[in-house]
């Protein structure tokens, strides 16, 4: 069975096909992303698992285009891989907010996009470009069936003195204003995978999973379930990131809105786009960046990069005591995967949790899965790369194999 897999952004289409045999077991046959979308000189990259690359540039105005490339490309004679489009079966589409609809992935039914639709105003930097690649796939191939893989679904096993926030109730009843939760996907696969790896059944361990991006969560899992993580009602609540503020006090937020005569909009956009580590170093929102800037003396930069690895330290401390323990910390994502240094920092002073950390085995790490504790560290800390478009594929195919 051949799924295909996307992953819409607001400009940017990541993709792959995979070739699925059974649910934990995949062939990568193509993949590549889409970039510039409705910017001028779009460009298209693709890969086969032969190593072939193409890429193409040309203007991109919509998601719609986008796709058609993606198609055209893997039904290329040069640099494809399938030669009929019925070869692709179903497609599975990241989501990032199902809201309380989906406590697991579903298949796309007019029902379920409304509901997509509907919680764009919790999630309005992603929701609307997930659904944009959903009907841009119903134009172009609308014969096959597609699949809903929702970001909040992990986390919905939270219990309500987890998900509540400390407002009025009436909020919750009339709003469903609650924490939700992200990155649910990539949590529940390197949950999985980074017990595997040290030889336990993730089902019984206590997991603190860091997935550590430009966006940034970590989340507490006790014996295979969610019971807590850093995102909120929306993903700007937690960690801080790229250019999201995370944790801050709202007091502080509405004394800056009143003396700036900011708008809400205004207000969400210093809290969404101008804040994290892009706020506080004034340079970059990618920590690749900050970590230059700050080995060449940029005080802004150091500070930063410091913070950064401060609030993942103190969450870790605070789901440790959450869970009454914890057995396994793991560290995935762009920064969680290659960012030596932030790992190290991170570790350096959990020691009390029982953590034997090996600085000399993590130095030069990067986009591997490997142990980074000393032999007989009571609580083991991994690296280990997320595959977010698996388990879409897997759920795809659970799916689409019952109708």
């Amino acid at each position: 069975m051949k799924i295909l897999v996307l992953n819409c952004g607001s400009s940017s289409i990541k993709y792959q096909l995979l070739s699925m045999n059974n649910s934990d077991k995949a062939e990568v046959l193509a993949k590549g992303i889409v970039e510039r979308i409705g910017i001028q000189n779009g460009e298209l990259s693709h890969k086969t698992k032969e190593d072939k690359k193409y890429s193409i540039v040309t203007d991109i105005p919509d998601h719609t285009k986008g796709i058609d490339l993606i198609l055209a490309a893997l039904l290329s004679p040069e640099h494809g891989v399938i030669k009929n489009i019925d070869e692709i079966v179903a497609v599975g589409h990241r989501v990032a907010h199902g809201g309380q609809y989906f406590p697991e992935s579903a298949l796309i039914t007019n029902d379920v996009k409304e509901k997509i639709e509907e919680c764009i105003e919790l999630a309005p930097l992603h929701n609307p470009a997930n659904l944009k690649g959903i009907l841009a796939m119903e134009k172009l191939l609308p014969k096959v069936p597609q699949v809903a893989v929702f970001d909040t679904s992990f986390h919905q096993t939270m219990e309500p003195k987890s998900f509540l926030y400390a407002l009025p109730y009436e909020y919750y009843q009339k709003y469903k204003v609650r924490r939700y939760g992200f990155h649910g996907t990539s949590h529940k696969y390197v949950a999985e995978k980074a017990c595997k790896l040290v030889g336990w059944d993730w089902k019984e361990k206590k997991v603190i999973s860091c997935h550590l991006g430009n966006g940034a969560s970590v989340a507490a899992i006790k014996n295979g379930k969610s019971i807590d993580t850093s995102m909120g009602f929306t993903p700007v609540e937690g960690l801080m990131m790229g250019t999201r503020a995370g944790d801050l006090d709202l007091g502080a937020l509405l004394f800056i809105a009143e003396k700036e005569d900011l708008s809400i909009k205004d207000t969400n956009d210093v809290v969404n786009k101008r804040s994290g580590l892009m706020g506080i170093s004034g340079i970059s929102s990618d920590m690749r960046d900050i970590e230059k800037a700050a080995d060449e003396g940029n005080e802004r930069a150091k500070i930063a990069f410091e913070m950064f690895a401060y609030r993942v330290r103190k969450y870790i401390g605070a789901y440790s005591a959450a869970m009454g323990g914890v057995d396994l910390v793991l560290f995935t994502g762009g920064i969680g995967e290659n960012g030596c240094e932030v790992r190290r920092l991170v570790c350096s002073e959990l020691e009390y949790l029982g953590i034997n950390f090996d600085v000399e085995k993590n130095k030069g790490k990067r986009g591997v899965d490997l142990e980074l504790t000393k032999e007989g560290s009571k609580t083991k800390v991994v690296v280990v790369t997320t595959n977010e478009e698996l388990v879409i594929a897997s759920d795809t195919q659970r799916i689409v194999s019952n109708l």
